[in-house]
């Protein structure tokens, strides 16, 4: 018999939509948290472009409910991740489950989700991470797909593997927090790469990319202190399909435009990885040239073709 548990999602967008829906249908009492201009239209229809909702679920916009749940689902942009642990400071939250589903660094702190919460909440907390492939609208169609969930606490991140498994996901568990949350988060890098070869009319290249883009990632979670064969895992080689190649990852479209110079309005998140890329690249003296080329063409305003043609002409060296 699963447990049953009271669960808020914080964040309804894409993904916490999702969660929202898939935790509702395996049996959890489950609660949307979003501001007020956020869920305004869902208060009214209960849907949106990528799932519509249960009646049993809540949609609100008062974080007071946040104090009645076992577990907190948060599925928000990165760089707001911070400052949302200020925001629930008020509560003094204890013994609860805080669950992160985004995939992606604190650029100001250059520092893992994980490591965020952990530092601004109390101890007596659970934080895990929930990582790997799969889209929203793959899996509102029924199209299961496999994925993560790691924590220092051994004993939390088996409960919920054992618990949120379903026919829909079927979770690992995970036994490198360092490696699983890099190489999610990194892996929208590489995403926004592929996007670029899109963008050239290279899209052939994506498999040398995927190749060399893993073992650049492999390196600098070796030298992190982590297991570097996570690189291989579900949190990055794993989730390079629904990032490198798929129509809806944003990531990968986002790359695409920046090339065709076209507007892309949605969060890419890796956009913002690639500034923290490369702050680990220079603390632990690792090479990334995939990495920084991408950072050159978005940052210091390189031409994306030149850079591209550079990274073609490195050295030539043994493959492994």
């Amino acid at each position: 018999m699963k447990n049953k548990y009271n669960i808020m999602v914080v964040g309804p967008g894409r993904w916490g939509s999702f969660l929202t829906w898939y935790l509702d249908k395996i049996g959890n009492n489950v609660t949307l948290y979003g501001k007020s201009d956020s869920i305004n239209e869902l208060l009214k229809t209960r849907t949106n472009d990528y799932v519509t909702f249960n009646e049993k679920i809540l949609i609100t916009d008062n974080l007071d409910y946040i104090k009645e749940q076992d577990i907190i689902v948060i599925s928000i942009p990165s760089q707001a991740l911070f400052g949302f642990t200020e925001e629930i400071k008020k509560y003094n939250l204890q013994n609860k489950t805080f669950v992160l589903c985004m995939k992606g660094i604190d650029t100001k702190k250059n520092k893992r989700l994980s490591e965020i919460v952990s530092e601004n909440v109390d101890s007596s907390n659970s934080v895990c991470v929930w990582i790997g492939p799969g889209h929203v609208q793959e899996f509102y169609n029924g199209i299961p797909n496999c994925m993560v969930i790691d924590s220092k606490d051994n004993e939390k991140k088996v409960e919920l593997v054992n618990n949120l498994s379903s026919d829909l996901i079927r979770f690992y568990i995970g036994n490198d927090l360092i490696g699983n949350e890099i190489g999610a988060a990194s892996k929208n890098v590489i995403g926004i790469a592929a996007g670029m070869l899109d963008g050239f009319g290279l899209s052939t290249l994506k498999g040398a990319l995927m190749s060399r883009g893993t073992r650049e990632i492999a390196r600098l979670i070796k030298e992190m202190g982590g297991n570097e064969l996570s690189a291989y895992g579900l949190c990055h080689l794993g989730d390079y399909e629904a990032t490198v190649f798929s129509k809806f990852s944003h990531n990968r479209a986002f790359g695409e435009m920046f090339i065709k110079k076209e507007p892309f309005e949605k969060l890419a998140e890796g956009y913002y990885t690639v500034k923290s890329m490369m702050y680990y690249s220079e603390v632990y003296n690792v090479d990334l040239p995939i990495c920084e080329a991408v950072y050159n063409i978005l940052y210091n305003k390189e031409d994306p073709e030149e850079v591209f043609k550079k990274l073609f002409s490195r050295q030539i060296k043994k493959e492994f």
